[in-house]
Parts: C-alpha cells; structure tokens; sequence
C-alpha cells in the first residue's frame, strides 16, 4: 500500500469509527457543500476550508438497487440492497442491513450502521431502517 493510499485510508478508517460510536460527520465549506473524508478540498467549489459538521442521526433512500448477482468481492453477502440516502449535506452510499431487499423503497427512513461484510470482512457502510 502506497503512502497515499494509507492516508485515504487513515481518513475513512476514522469516519468509520466516529460513525461506529455515533458521532458521524461531513466536511463542509462555506457555501454548504458536503463531503466525507478524506476529503481535504471541496468537489463542489475548490474551497480548502473545510469544517467538520455534524450528521443528522436519519437520513432518507433516495434511490436504491437490489443486487443477486454480485461481485466476488461481496459474493457472501448477495442478495442485497445497495442505497444512496441523504443525510443533510451529503448523500452517502452504503448497503441496506436488517431488512429484506425486496422491502426497501425510495424515501425509508434510514440511520447509518456500520457493518462487516460477509465476503471479505472489512468494515462497510450500513443503512439500518428505522
């Protein structure tokens, strides 16, 4: 592993565990556009003036797929249901745990809940329905 490839990875290994004990966050710049780490300059506008903001505790499925035939890589884990929910200033893509698939529907309640995949055994984004 490269030493940038550690540092992205040292970046979101930590949102990972701030997520993990509920204090989840996005990196912000004036004009309210949100990212996640390890982000050190703003997709949206180049701004380099990032702040640290809190997630609301639920966000909402905006969109969703349901997946059978997976990757290798999540092979274990299949059938299940990849979403994008928004959670105030970001929309974060994570796989849809505790439910059955086949009952996700765009505009669920959901909360963040990281998880490990069944495959590989890293730790993955969740969205838990509430």
């Amino acid at each position: 592993m490269s030493d940038a490839e550690s540092a992205a990875d040292a970046g979101f290994d930590e949102w990972l565990d701030a997520a993990e004990d509920g204090e989840a966050y996005a990196l912000e710049c004036a004009n309210g556009h949100g990212s996640l780490p390890p982000r050190r300059v703003c997709p949206d506008c180049g701004s380099t003036d990032l702040e640290e903001v809190a997630l609301p505790e639920t966000g909402a499925v905006q969109t969703f797929t349901v997946t059978h035939v997976p990757t290798p890589a999540f092979e274990e884990d299949a059938p299940y249901a990849t979403a994008i929910a928004d959670f105030g200033s970001v929309g974060i893509t994570g796989q849809v745990v505790g439910v059955d698939p086949g009952d996700v529907e765009t505009g669920m309640t959901v909360e963040l809940e990281i998880t490990v995949s069944e495959t590989t055994g890293e730790r993955v984004i969740g969205f838990q329905p509430v």
